[in-house]
């Protein structure tokens, strides 16, 4: 998934998904907390199946807490006829997620972002020269 599109959040906490995510995402897919950034992480049905494959393979003495905290506030989605999702207040909240939202397509998944926070957060990465590093790693 590639991309960044630019939304807004309607009265009743609704989020359009834009039509090419939703095309990779699938009819059906999952949105729940990030636990690196502030936030939402967005699994089409297979990448999530992946993820719990992922955990059912590791002692449950070191999964627990990541499992309860991407797992219970998980929520699956199938878009209405307009493609907007319903964000309950729980993700809203760890994203800080009130009116404008960033939907960015980050390879095999998709994140939402408040879009202050995202442009915040843009700059930042680019000034830090952590991109270039990185870039040099991959021989790019």
């Amino acid at each position: 998934m590639t991309g960044q599109y630019q939304h807004s959040i309607d009265a009743k906490g609704r989020l359009f998904i834009p039509a090419k995510l939703r095309e990779e995402l699938g009819e059906t897919f999952y949105v729940t907390i990030d636990v690196a950034d502030p936030c939402l992480t967005v699994y089409s049905q297979e990448a999530w199946e992946q993820l719990t494959k992922k955990f059912e393979n590791l002692p449950y003495s070191k999964s627990r807490i990541v499992q309860r905290l991407i797992y219970g506030n998980a929520m699956k989605c199938e878009p209405d006829a307009q493609g907007r999702i319903l964000l309950p207040q729980n993700l809203r909240s760890h994203a800080k997620l009130e009116k404008d939202a960033i939907v960015l397509g980050v390879s095999g998944r998709a994140e939402i972002w408040n879009a202050e926070t995202w442009n915040r957060q843009q700059t930042d990465e680019l000034a830090s020269g952590d991109l270039a590093a990185i870039m040099e790693e991959l021989g790019i």
